[in-house]
């Protein structure tokens, strides 16, 4: 009998969306060893940027008391359109990239095996896997920001097409005319709903006179309106604000109840910064919104709940997606 112990396995979450990235060591349970994020710098340029991705996830091995040979997969959650298949990043505008092999790139660099997805379908995956979505056979996610982003775990596997991630819940089709999602058609759920679309709303306000506490945190500059200042803006008495967020939180409430009558998920797991800011307030509107939408049959079937793993989801998500695909090519050689 060998007595030689079993190498520890080791895996690496990176989450590449928005202006900052962030690598995460962990245990073969899931469990965090080590964190490190910095700024992406979108504008430095394709190879300083992969070597700064590398040497975040470099400087996260230190932290952890982990060596490179030690890895044992990396996945990685990143925004923007993927060819899932090859491992090529499209396009990731925050980084202006385009056309980018980073699942060779980490590969080859760190000497073990590595993929992409899709950032929030990575999200929803790590909610699925350590989060609010544990035990459920149908999860999904909505997660409110800058844009509205979505995914969908079904049977423990991320809900997607052969070659591209899908469930652009930003694009349902909510009215004729209204906001855009930047490109595609007007009225889209994230073009009336978005984070940035409650921003230009909320500007309007302040322009107006309606909203004077808001005006004082951040003037009328989009730029400034975040969060947690329509949060703040909205206890100290600004009920322009609060109006305009619970439209919006209402109109995603709508959208969630199209996808119900769809998928009847088991829970809807709701994140992003504006859930994050004003969780009760979110919740109330986005549970009538989906109220007024969904099938009278259909109204109990999904729990709505509140995103437990935070920003953390992303990378959480990564490292389970590839430490189950590992696991799948393990056991089909047996």
């Amino acid at each position: 009998m060998s007595t030689e112990t079993p190498k520890r396995r080791i895996w690496i979450g990176f989450d590449l969306g928005g202006t900052k990235m962030m690598a995460v060591v962990f245990d073969d349970k899931l469990q965090v060893l080590a964190k490190k994020r910095r700024k992406t710098r979108g504008n430095a340029g394709e190879q300083v940027s992969l070597e700064r991705l590398a040497e975040t996830i470099s400087q996260a091995l230190t932290e952890a008391g982990v060596t490179e040979e030690e890895i044992t997969g990396i996945g990685a959650g990143v925004p923007g359109p993927l060819d899932l298949q090859k491992g090529i990043i499209l396009e990731a505008p925050n980084l202006g990239w385009k056309n980018v092999d980073l699942q060779d790139f980490l590969s080859k660099r760190f000497k073990c095996p590595a993929l992409i997805c899709n950032d929030v379908d990575a999200g929803v995956f790590g909610e699925y896997t350590s989060g609010a979505g544990q035990g459920y056979r149908c999860v999904l996610g909505v997660f409110p920001g800058t844009g509205i982003g979505g995914g969908c775990v079904y049977e423990g596997r991320i809900f997607r097409g052969s070659r591209s991630s899908c469930m652009e819940v930003g694009y349902l089709q909510m009215a004729t005319s209204g906001g855009a999602a930047g490109v595609g058609p007007v009225g889209t759920l994230e073009g009336i709903a978005s984070r940035l679309a409650i921003a230009a709303e909320a500007a309007k306000a302040v322009y107006r006179g309606q909203a004077p506490h808001l005006k004082g945190l951040t003037g009328a500059d989009l730029a400034k309106i975040r969060s947690s200042s329509l949060a703040q803006s909205i206890e100290m008495g600004d009920k322009a604000i609060e109006d305009i967020v619970r439209r919006a939180a209402e109109d995603v409430g709508r959208g969630i109840g199209s996808l119900i009558n769809i998928l009847a998920p088991d829970v809807v797991i709701l994140g992003g910064g504006l859930v994050e800011a004003m969780p009760k307030l979110y919740l109330e509107s986005v549970k009538e919104g989906v109220r007024r939408n969904v099938l009278p049959s259909l109204m109990d079937c999904a729990k709505l709940k509140v995103s437990e793993l935070g920003d953390l989801a992303s990378a959480t998500g990564a490292a389970a997606l590839v430490r189950q695909e590992i696991g799948s090519k393990d056991a089909k050689k047996v």
